[in-house]
């Protein structure tokens, strides 16, 4: 009989053996397609100010869905590049949606306080949404058309603001 293994200890491994930020200059900037592009999983969660919020509210626009924690140290850092996509794409349609994995919001609130983000920050307290995206390490976004399928893949921390990353950024905004 197989054992629940807790989702701290596998992102803790996923960070040693490299799936959640320690990647290569050269491959730090890179955005991974995912050719057969399949339909996003729909998740609805409440935000910091208690507000819902579904994906699928989302469809015609271009979504950004990133799994972070407070405790990652390559969170925390891509967070303020992230804010200035975020304000620079959103007039193009573009939405980021923070998915917080496993902590509440006494332990976000405080964190937060350090970060003008302008963005919704989700909570998903129990870890359920991260299962059914398949996410290995932290931090992990998906970029998702305006048709609701996920193209685009990015594991470990990225800088938002890099030349190349913003390139890549922009096919994936005007792909559609």
């Amino acid at each position: 009989m197989l054992k629940k293994i807790p989702l701290a200890i596998i992102f803790a491994v996923a960070l040693v053996f490299g799936t959640g930020g320690t990647a290569g200059a050269a491959e730090m900037q890179t955005i991974q397609a995912v050719p057969q592009k399949p339909a996003a999983p729909n998740f609805t969660l409440k935000d910091l100010n208690d507000k819902t919020h579904s994906l699928s509210d989302f469809r015609g626009k271009v979504v950004a869905v990133n799994f972070w924690a407070t405790w990652c140290p390559p969170c925390r850092k891509e967070l303020p590049s992230m804010q200035r996509a975020y304000k620079d794409y959103h007039k193009k349609g573009f939405v980021i949606l923070g998915v917080n994995e496993g902590e509440d919001w006494d332990t976000i609130a405080p964190f937060l306080e350090n970060f003008s983000l302008t963005y919704p920050i989700l909570l998903d307290k129990e870890s359920t949404v991260i299962g059914k995206w398949k996410v290995l390490g932290l931090p992990t976004t998906f970029i998702v058309d305006r048709k609701g399928r996920i193209t685009h893949r990015i594991n470990g921390g990225r800088d938002w603001d890099d030349p190349a990353f913003r390139k890549a950024l922009e096919a994936a905004i005007d792909g559609d």
